[in-house]
């Protein structure tokens, strides 16, 4: 450990302020263990041991056109698949949000209702009202990466009356732009004060930029010592798988997304999805806490 990354490490353990050279410092730094360990450390100061996760059923808008059928132990049930003109698909829409009941209800990514938005010549803000009035209560996702004014976007999204699961990062980037990023995230936060949850790591990557787990392992510690105004630094199990995931906990991360609402024993009650997310949370020495679409707690 460097003298300056040991007094970043002091100071960050203190709960001080980090100047844009510390920045700097840290996101430069190869020390992944001593940056690991600050971010453990920051996350422990707003969450203890505790761990959330949500069990997600994805339903895509097609489904709709038969019986929608949303598991039982859903937490939260998200909607994909837009394609085509908005006006069209709402009945489905509201098929599906039927279906759910009491569930929290999220649907489609904030970049695409822009897009279909511009490419209707429509307000943003009348896009994002017609999905609330469909029944929808929260936006599954606004990818920083690929919004033009991101803070205009989710102004517009809250006009609408909408929440917002996650603030995400579309595509893999390089290495500087990756911290940048994780700014971006945190600047986002100081204007809107409201984001729940960032998702650090790239939702898509091709070929010819896949990152390594150090990098995965690097961008989850400093999202969460970077845009320490953000409360919750999540990891999506179903897209990066339990081994990272239970790794991303370790370094900061304090929310899992993605978890099967499907109760699926037939590979035995110790892979079931339930108990396997459980099982992974307490292994790395945390508690596993169930959540909604909502962020509220499930009781048991």
């Amino acid at each position: 450990m460097t003298d300056r990354i040991a007094d970043l490490a002091a100071r960050v353990s203190a709960g001080e302020p980090l100047s844009a050279g510390d920045v700097t410092a840290l996101a430069q730094t190869t020390d992944i263990l001593t940056l690991g360990i600050l971010a453990d450390e920051a996350r422990r100061r707003k969450h203890g041991a505790d761990t959330t996760f949500v069990r997600v059923a994805v339903v895509t808008l097609s489904a709709a056109d038969g019986t929608v059928v949303i598991p039982a132990a859903a937490g939260e049930v998200r909607i994909d698949g837009l394609a085509g003109p908005l006006e069209a698909q709402l009945p489905r829409l509201r098929a599906i949000v039927a279906a759910a009941g009491a569930v929290p209800v999220s649907a489609f990514s904030l970049s695409d209702l822009q897009a279909h938005a511009d490419s209707g010549g429509a307000p943003l803000v009348d896009v994002l009202r017609a999905v609330r009035h469909a029944g929808v209560t929260l936006i599954a996702e606004a990818p920083l990466d690929r919004l033009h004014d991101p803070e205009a976007a989710l102004e517009a999204m809250r006009s609408a009356g909408l929440g917002l699961a996650r603030l995400t990062i579309q595509h893999h980037a390089a290495a500087a732009q990756r911290v940048n990023q994780v700014l971006r995230a945190a600047e986002l936060q100081h204007a809107l004060g409201w984001i729940r949850s960032f998702a650090p790591l790239a939702r898509t990557w091709d070929a010819a930029s896949v990152s390594t787990g150090y990098e995965d392992v690097r961008q989850v510690a400093l999202a969460r010592l970077l845009a320490d105004n953000i409360p919750s630094i999540q990891v999506d199990w179903s897209l990066y798988g339990p081994k990272l995931a239970q790794v991303a906990l370790t370094v900061g991360a304090d929310d899992v997304d993605g978890v099967s609402a499907i109760d699926d024993e037939s590979e035995g009650h110790r892979r079931a999805p339930l108990e396997e997310i459980r099982r992974n949370i307490q292994a790395a020495a945390l508690v596993a806490v169930e959540r909604d679409g909502a962020y509220r707690r499930v009781p048991g």
